[in-house]
Parts: C-alpha cells; structure tokens; sequence
C-alpha cells in the first residue's frame, strides 16, 4: 500500500495517530532519522504488542528516509517537547522534524502539527523553517495547520475516533485541507480560528487539569490534617449535577502533557512579563505530592514501631496511569528513591513493568504480589491497575498506604 500519510516521531503521539489511520484504509509511513525510535514498540510503549502486530500487518512501515517524506500528501509532526530544566518547552525535535520535511516538500502538501507547543510555534518557528528548507510559501504553495494531540492512553471510553479534533489552520484553505484528513480518523473536527487557538486550547486543556488537581492534592492534605475522610467529600459533592467536576488527588502528577506557563517563550526569547500565578502553584503543589508521600509513610511505619531506616517497602503500580506500561513522569521513581535515601528496602510489582531502575540500579520485582505484601512492613499503592484484587490485598498487607483511594472504605490509610 502506497503511503500517503507520514508521521513524524514514533512516540506517544505518532504511533496512535499511525494505528487510526492505518485503520482507516490510510497507507501511512512512519519517519525517525533515529535507528533506535523503535523503542516505543517495546514494553511500555503507547500500544500494547497485539496492536504493533496488528498496525504492521495492516501495512504500516517505518523508515529513517527522509526522502519517503517526498511521497505523501499529508504529514503530522509528532515529535516530543520535553520540558526543559527551565520549565520551557524543547522545540528541538519540531526544529529537526520541519528541517528533514522540508527538504523533501512538495507543492499541495497538508503539514499538520500535533506536538505540544506555546501558542505561536506553527506561525513563528514552524512555518519559517519549512519554507526556508524548501522554498515553498505555507498557505500558498501547502497547507500548514495545528491539531494538538488528545491521545489519553489507556483510556477505553475516549478513543481517536470518538474524540473531537481541533484544526487552526494558517489559512481557511489549510483549515479545510486538515479537516479533510482528519475526517477521515474522527466523528467531528472543531475550527479554531487559527493556528494560535488550536495551540492555546491544548494549553487550556492541560493546565486546567493540573490545576484542578492540585486543588484536590491541597484538600487531601488538609482533610489528613483535620480527620476529614476526603474520599466521602468527593463522593457528595460529585453528585452537584451542576458547578462542579471531579478530581481525584494522588502521589504526584505524571505523563507526557505537563502544565506550561505560556510565559515561558524560549524559542522568542520574550516573555508576557508576568507569570501565570495559578499555573505555578498548581506546579508546586503538585510536585510537593511525593514528598508528602514519603511523610506518610514514615509516620505510618512510626505509628507501629518501625522505622523508615531498614523497612521493607512495597511499591504497588510504579505507571504514570492505570492499566498500560508508561512510566513517563510517574512520581513513583522519585518516591522510591527517597526512601531508598532513608534507608527502606524497596520492592515493587508491576504487571505492565517486568524491570525497574531506580538511583542507576535495579528494583526487585516482587514474584507473588500478596506473599510480598503480606512481607512487607509496609505496601504503597501507586497505581490501580485492574488486575490487582484491592479487597484481597487490603487484607493481606501488614500496612497499606492507598494513595490514590481506590480500597474499600477502611480497608487501607489512604491519602
């Protein structure tokens, strides 16, 4: 089948958009210049090993030609955009992604970015290395849009096909141009106004959830302080039918769409002047999370005579998300490390995680999940994966610290 859709980086991003439109009859390649981008086809990539299996028999490929890049007539820039130590954006993978495009651009081509990006990046570093790299004029020569991704891994309700896209396009041609691929993909599109719209609608989207749940990190803590059963609260209040929408606290905050502050424009060097308050402390608080963690779990091992310092710990579900192996931002990693620093012995179980390295070292993977809890001076639970029977190892454990409240009502302490 020949390919008329490329997608460009084979991570969280590009390999879901791959598998819907291979589905959807598109003749798709996948680009990387790197030899190693396969990584994400292993465990705890974005698609479980049946659906790579599936995508490739359905005639998806991958290359790190860029000349295939010349071939197509629709390509999506998936490349990730890490955040810096700066809090900022890495447009580096855009900026190597529209340089090895451009070179191979053809006239009538749809570029289509769906990385993460500040508002402005399609107009004010997008478009300009495409058309210097290829001579082209964007929303004259080809079409260049913003379709940020609303990949939710894992999540079984909420598939590419059901969720709506948002298009800005730099022209109402480009627009349509977008539209009329990603029509082929999902139910309904939704026209921005332009590319900026689409761009500051991801960023609405995110921030407004890591807000929120900071909202509820800061209850959480402050319910354990009064002898509030937090859980109950959220139970009633969810049942408002109109004001209010549900969080849930938890051990940190993980995942590829981490909350940006606009103000930082790197790639400009400009800024508003101004910080977005509420965006940074929904960062600090948030990041606080784990910390508070680990005050819990020594106060709890305390409580029954024992100390931080030679206790054996099992970390339950080490994912960023229930249910699927990726570990990206997962507070566990850093709640591991410091109680490794107190001096516990850590052990986790994972379904989805056969190995786990934690201070340039491995962790024991516990084999028998409630002989190992009923070992352990103390059990956290990180992550709820479906196949963990909670009723089952609430009565198990010695001590079970359940941070997400996922165990029946007194069964656990839960944060």
């Amino acid at each position: 089948m020949p390919a008329d859709l490329a997608v460009i980086g084979l991570g969280h991003l590009g390999l879901p958009l791959a598998q819907a439109a291979t589905a959807a009859g598109i003749g798709t390649v996948g680009y990387d210049p790197d030899p190693h981008a396969a990584a994400p086809f292993g465990p705890g990539g974005p698609l479980s090993a049946t659906e790579i299996r599936r995508l490739l028999a359905a005639g998806f490929r991958t290359t790190t030609e860029p000349a295939a890049l010349g071939k197509v007539r629709t390509a999506v820039i998936c490349a990730p955009t890490p955040l810096g130590e700066d809090r900022a954006l890495d447009l580096t993978g855009i900026a190597d992604a529209a340089r090895a495009l451009a070179a191979q651009l053809r006239p009538h081509t749809t570029v289509i970015l769906e990385s993460a990006a500040y508002p402005g990046t399609t107009e004010e570093f997008l478009r300009p290395l495409l058309e210097e790299g290829s001579g082209l004029t964007a929303g004259r020569d080809f079409h260049l849009a913003c379709s940020p991704s609303r990949h939710d891994p894992g999540n079984r309700g909420h598939r590419y096909g059901n969720t709506p896209k948002v298009i800005g396009g730099l022209t109402p041609a480009c627009t349509e141009a977008a539209a009329a691929f990603y029509s082929r993909l999902t139910d309904k599109v939704v026209r921005a106004r332009g590319p900026r719209e689409a761009e500051t609608a991801k960023l609405l989207e995110t921030n407004y959830r890591h807000i929120n749940i900071a909202l509820m990190n800061e209850m959480a803590v402050f319910c354990h302080d009064i002898g509030v059963d937090l859980w109950d609260v959220i139970r009633c209040a969810e049942t408002k039918p109109f004001g209010f929408q549900s969080f849930r606290p938890g051990p940190g905050v993980g995942g590829h769409a981490a909350p940006v502050d606009p103000n930082y424009l790197a790639y400009k060097g400009r800024s508003l002047g101004y910080p977005l308050r509420m965006v940074e402390l929904a960062q600090e608080v948030n990041t606080r999370m784990p910390r508070y963690i680990i005050q819990r779990c020594a106060t709890l091992l305390n409580e029954h005579g024992k100390s931080a310092r030679g206790a054996r710990v099992l970390l339950l579900g080490v994912t960023y998300k229930p249910d699927i192996g990726d570990q990206e931002g997962s507070p566990a990693r850093e709640i591991a490390s410091r109680l490794m620093e107190l001096g516990a012995h850590i052990t986790y179980h994972d379904p989805y995680v056969p190995h786990w390295n934690v201070l340039d070292r491995p962790v024991p993977r516990a084999d028998s999940l409630y002989e190992s809890a009923a070992g352990a001076d103390l059990t956290v639970l990180l992550q709820p994966h479906r196949t963990y029977d909670l009723q089952g190892l609430s009565v198990k454990a010695q001590l079970l610290l359940d941070t997400r409240g996922a165990t029946p009502t007194g069964a656990a302490h839960r944060l």
